[in-house]
């Protein structure tokens, strides 16, 4: 994951997302850049566009002043072939939303943004590189009469004002209220991808490093509370017991399975429990994916084994062993780990292209 969150906001900071887009550029909607004097976290997509984006964030956090909006079209004047246009938003960061979004990185949150009006020129690039201003936000005594504000999944005000009622199945977007106001909606969403990852041995530890940027959390379990590093990686929490069967049959349906415990007899008890859960049809994308390293003898002994236990032979079919991406076959745990995120991540990007669920209720 490009970490544009800091746990805390140590200097005065300008948050740069990429609110729209149109045809091929470097990122989505929804990608942030946070700036401040010194340096930056997070990209919008490298090249000139994000250097010209720097200029513009700088600025403005040098002048002051509202939320704006700047539309770069991405061709030989800015010195990009990708031929697509994007929308930037910037806005001045606010240090306490900042710790709330921190706070919730694995809850559902909307920012949402006044960015100007509708029917008036759009910002455009200037030849130094430094934003036109759009016409300010409408101001009540000298203030912006609408600062970003944070919602929950249940449409819940978290921070700042009320705002228009909005589509939170649509991602980051732009649009317009009635009055003609112009919003950023800036959907920062929890990890859609949960791995429960068994085993806290060289290959599960290199898994884990290989996970560390990437949009997921880890569930890291093992009974040796001794073989988990002092530093972990912001996405990863750590499950040190005895009873990791109990820990399957209380994941959420969805999650990703990975077994690779120093006892095949504990990785045959836990591919049992994986494989019973409830509520995963055989053949529904959506259901969970179960990994186990091992051979291609170690697969056939689990399953008859399995098949013994009365698992269905769909099910066991469905159990990805040995893991990784077919043709690489180096047995270094780094290299393992790599072949296994990248595996990870078509499985996820998969799973991502189905129909999303909050995760709050609404």
């Amino acid at each position: 994951m490009d970490d544009w969150l800091p746990g805390e906001l140590r200097a005065p900071a300008v948050l740069v997302t990429v609110a729209r887009v149109e045809g091929s550029v470097p990122r989505e909607p929804g990608a942030r850049m946070l700036v401040d004097a010194a340096g930056f976290r997070g990209t919008i997509g490298g090249g000139h566009l994000e250097h010209r984006a720097l200029e513009i964030a700088r600025a403005l956090l040098a002048a002051g002043g509202q939320a704006r909006l700047e539309r770069f079209p991405l061709g030989p004047k800015l010195g990009q072939c990708c031929g697509g246009i994007a929308w930037l938003a910037f806005e001045i960061a606010d240090a306490g939303q900042l710790a709330l979004l921190d706070r919730r990185r694995n809850e559902d949150t909307w920012r949402m943004v006044s960015v100007g009006w509708a029917g008036l020129p759009p910002t455009r690039s200037s030849k130094d590189g430094i934003a036109a201003a759009l016409p300010p936000v409408e101001r009540v005594g000298g203030e912006a009469a609408h600062a970003t504000s944070l919602i929950d999944g249940s449409g819940r005000i978290l921070a700042g004002a009320a705002v228009p009622a909005f589509d939170r199945s649509a991602g980051t977007h732009m649009f317009q209220d009635d009055t003609g106001r112009l919003w950023l909606v800036d959907a920062v969403l929890a990890p859609r991808a949960h791995l429960m990852l068994f085993g806290a041995g060289h290959v599960g530890a290199a898994i884990v490093r290989a996970l560390a940027g990437l949009p997921c959390r880890v569930t890291w379990v093992d009974e040796r509370d001794d073989l988990f590093p002092a530093g972990l990686p912001g996405n990863v929490t750590v499950e040190a017991t005895d009873t990791p069967r109990a820990l399957v049959e209380k994941a959420p349906q969805g999650t990703t399975f990975l077994v690779m415990t120093h006892s095949h007899a504990l990785d045959l008890d836990l591919s049992h429990a994986i494989l019973s859960r409830p509520g995963a049809p055989d053949h529904d994308i959506a259901a969970d994916w179960f990994g186990l390293i091992g051979s291609c003898t170690k697969r056939r002994q689990f399953e008859h084994r399995l098949r013994e236990r009365g698992i269905a032979a769909a099910r066991i079919a469905a159990m990805v062993c040995p893991v990784g991406i077919p043709g690489i076959e180096g047995k270094a745990p780094a290299v393992i780990a790599a072949s296994v995120a990248a595996q990870l991540l078509t499985v996820w990007e998969a799973a991502a292209r189905q129909p999303d669920v909050s995760t709050e209720s609404h």
